[in-house]
């Protein structure tokens, strides 16, 4: 019986006006706070990920791999001699030093080379000595993107050596060596959800809390400021010992 009774004396004295107003105080920072850090990581999402995104839609790529040759590997250094690059670690700067590849390509499947039943003496390049890029932008950062193995890897010694690309059905002169419609369209639809949905999210329970008009039919409660309210405490606190200082 003693402990209840102890157990009620607590409970009766706990604040509980007070403790839900410290509460919607600190979770109306943390609202704040990730609606601008939505903002600012949809800002730095538009040039990295929707952007190229888009632009590979908008290339149109044959989602099956055709059949590609290498048959010319340039390496150039200097600003002058950079005017393209099939591959480049950076986006934002311009290359001074870049891997410039030329392809022919075929739209015959890479399977049916696979198997054998192409012979590459006998093929008809749909398109000849084009530009090669690693992806739609030309470009990555590290790991994702390396110039040095997509160098040896196409250019070099192999030279002449067949190997699965995708050409841009909207603009034929361009291939990539990358291509996947469902990652392209995943990280688009993640780059766009996630960040509105945050800063809408946040925003709208913000203006549900703080919008006059949006509170009229819930039961009313004491939304002063919680830093107020500790400034108004001590406050209180000061008179007190100046009172007594005066005694």
């Amino acid at each position: 019986m003693g402990a209840k009774i102890l157990v009620k004396k607590l409970v009766s004295k706990v604040d509980v006006t007070g403790m839900l107003v410290k509460a919607k105080f600190y979770t109306s920072l943390c609202l704040g706070t990730t609606a601008i850090l939505s903002v600012f990581a949809f800002l730095f999402l538009i040039p990295f990920v929707v952007d190229p995104a888009i632009s590979t839609i908008l290339a149109d790529y044959e989602p099956e791999p055709v059949t590609c040759v290498a048959v010319e590997h340039v390496y150039a250094e200097g600003l002058s001699n950079c005017s393209w690059a099939s591959c480049r670690e950076g986006c934002t700067t311009a290359a001074l030093r870049c891997h410039q590849i030329l392809v022919n390509y075929t739209k015959t499947p890479f399977e049916h080379w696979q198997k054998g039943t192409v012979d590459l003496d006998s093929v008809e390049w749909d398109v000849g000595e084009t530009r090669f890029f690693i992806n739609t932008e030309g470009c990555g950062y590290p790991p994702t993107v390396n110039c040095t193995t997509f160098s040896k890897k196409y250019g070099y010694s192999n030279i002449g050596v067949p190997f699965p690309c995708y050409y841009s059905r909207t603009y034929p002169n361009m291939v990539v060596a990358r291509y996947s419609w469902d990652d392209n369209l995943r990280h688009l639809i993640l780059s766009l959800v996630i960040p509105n949905f945050l800063f809408a999210f946040s925003v709208g329970v913000l203006i549900y809390w703080y919008c006059p008009s949006c509170n009229r039919s819930r039961p009313t409660l004491d939304t002063s400021s919680y830093v107020e309210s500790f400034h108004s405490k001590h406050e209180e606190e000061e008179e007190e010992d100046f009172d007594e200082e005066e005694y």
